[in-house]
């Protein structure tokens, strides 16, 4: 959900609102910080910041200060008795900021929401003290929109832009809007179909690869967000590797899955996974190994690829590959 869409829409119609976000969270509260949920002033709420006596909180205490231009940090202390009272299955502690959505700030969530529909790096800075309130956009291209930041400041933020999670540094917010996990999937056979399917779902922002357009299209990948028909030797000259991609290689044949591997070993990534039997998987590594690819790197490699469940159709293959891909991104 691009809750900064909704609240754009919500502005257009002249109505008021409250955005709340996890800014803070020790224990095993329900959602990770970064977490928003919007409430408008006709007692709708958009998104979710935790369900159960967290949200009813979040939302009773923002009705109270709606309209009111109030920004106000909410702490939530749950212990052990507390949550099985509420039959609530997390306990921990969690801080919830509260602010007010302003008319003055409409151009800054329409550069949010855009960022976030188009998968460009921006992150926005909110500050929060004693009854100061500012919001800042930083765009990838170090365009400003909203409250004046100087050039210092900027710098020193910046260094948070690659951060999964929002950070919370001295009563200021600074919030990545880039929260998708690239993922380049190799490969548009049927495998592929279900896997962009399903990771698009837990919020990888897919891209597919293959230079058959009879395959790689948009009427087989509908859900996919980018769609390149290309060459496997020509498309890295497109593709971006900052360390935080994910890549998958489910190409036709030996040979293609080869030369991905070789070419993406040579780049920065997240994690990288490769189909194929333990045969083929001890061919191509062995290839590696005389081509003076270290241990060290090739223990990087999931193949075969996917947590162990059986898997035996697409469906199941494609579901046991994004499980892994879940649990590498939880690691950190």
């Amino acid at each position: 959900m691009n809750i900064y869409r909704i609240i754009e829409e919500h502005l257009n119609k002249g109505k008021k609102g409250i955005l709340a976000t996890v800014i803070k969270r020790i224990g095993s509260a329900p959602r990770d910080t970064g977490a928003k949920m919007f409430i408008d002033e006709d007692r709708k709420s958009y998104g979710t910041v935790g369900g159960g006596r967290l949200e009813n909180d979040a939302f009773e205490e923002a009705v109270s200060i709606m309209g009111k231009g109030m920004t106000k940090v909410l702490q939530i202390r749950m212990n052990a008795t507390e949550v099985a009272d509420d039959g609530m299955l997390c306990g921990g502690n969690v801080d919830i900021l509260l602010e007010p959505v302003e008319e003055r700030y409409m151009e800054l969530y329409k550069a949010a929401s855009l960022s976030i529909d188009k998968g460009k790096k921006a992150f926005i800075i909110t500050r929060f003290k004693d009854n100061i309130f500012s919001k800042t956009f930083i765009g990838y291209d170090n365009s400003i929109i909203g409250d004046p930041i100087s050039d210092i400041e900027s710098e020193y933020l910046q260094r948070y832009s690659n951060e999964r999670n929002p950070q919370l540094i001295d009563n200021t917010v600074i919030e990545p809007l880039l929260r998708y996990s690239p993922l380049y999937i190799f490969g548009a056979g049927h495998v592929s179909q279900y896997l962009s399917r399903i990771a698009k779902i837990v919020d990888f922002y897919t891209i597919v690869i293959d230079d058959r357009p009879e395959f790689a299209n948009e009427e087989r990948f509908f859900h996919a967000d980018e769609i390149l028909v290309e060459n496997f030797e020509n498309v890295f000259e497109k593709l971006q590797f900052t360390g935080t991609e994910y890549a998958v290689i489910v190409t036709r044949g030996h040979q293609y899955d080869a030369f991905v591997l070789e070419e993406v070993l040579k780049r920065d990534f997240k994690y990288v996974g490769m189909i194929g039997s333990k045969r083929k998987v001890r061919i191509i590594m062995e290839n590696l190994r005389k081509k003076g690819y270290s241990e060290d790197v090739l223990k990087k490699v999931h193949a075969p690829i996917g947590i162990e469940i059986n898997a035996e159709t697409p469906q199941e293959i494609a579901v046991s590959i994004v499980a892994e891909l879940i649990q590498e991104r939880a690691i950190g």
